[in-house]
């Protein structure tokens, strides 16, 4: 059952019922919402104010946790809330996203790496600051670059964590260069465990090249 056809089914319940027509059209949203992001961060980078702002997709979805918790539960979602990093997700057998080509795979492993080493410098803010260039010297540092991707497959690669919340990218897709800065979300810390990160880097070296990647 797709999460349109679950978003349907709220009318046939007593707390949907109750609601006002515009709250119920909130529910809806913040249903279609995580299923098709799995990630809703608390505050988001506001390129035209150049800052961090409250997102209201967030508050709307803490507005109704409860009843978005149980409701999902029936399918067997989780859905969990980390305050500390300031994000609403969900988890479940009926959440696979899709595929990640390898090179996004490859991004992933790396972004993690880069927060974990910024967080340990005792950083003062869950989201942490990188450029293309620093993932790219990191990726080369385990051998993974047989050769340099092109501009297409960059951007592919990006969009899609920018998709899942992952990353922002400070600089339009279109216009990345070396410098271009991003922002990796704390997302990431429910995405990959930090143990496993190292592990998972070195099998790709060992000549993984399987197309086969993880899914989000």
């Amino acid at each position: 059952m797709t999460y349109e056809e679950r978003a349907g089914l709220t009318d046939r319940i007593p707390y949907f019922d109750a609601l006002e027509e515009g709250e119920k059209e909130e529910v809806r949203e913040s249903l279609k919402l995580l299923f098709r992001q799995t990630f809703v961060l608390e505050y988001k980078y506001d390129k035209r104010s150049k800052r961090f702002t409250y997102n209201q997709e967030f508050k709307i979805c803490n507005k109704h946790l409860e009843f978005i918790r149980a409701y999902l539960s029936v399918a067997g979602v989780s859905v969990l809330e980390n305050s500390q990093l300031g994000l609403i997700y969900i988890q479940g057998e009926d959440t696979v996203g899709e595929k990640l080509p390898k090179l996004a795979t490859l991004y992933l492993l790396v972004l993690k790496l880069i927060y974990d080493e910024q967080m340990a410098a005792v950083s003062s803010s869950v989201n942490v600051y990188t450029t293309l260039s620093e993932i790219h010297e990191k990726l080369g540092s385990y051998r993974l670059f047989q050769k340099q991707p092109s501009a297409t497959e960059i951007r592919r690669a990006l969009a899609l964590l920018k998709k899942y919340q992952v990353l922002e990218p400070l600089d339009i897709l279109e216009d990345l260069d070396p410098e271009s800065r991003m922002i990796i979300y704390p997302c990431i810390n429910v995405v990959l465990l930090g143990d496993d990160v190292r592990a998972l880097l070195e099998s790709f070296g060992e000549g993984d090249n399987s197309d086969d990647e993880p899914e989000l």
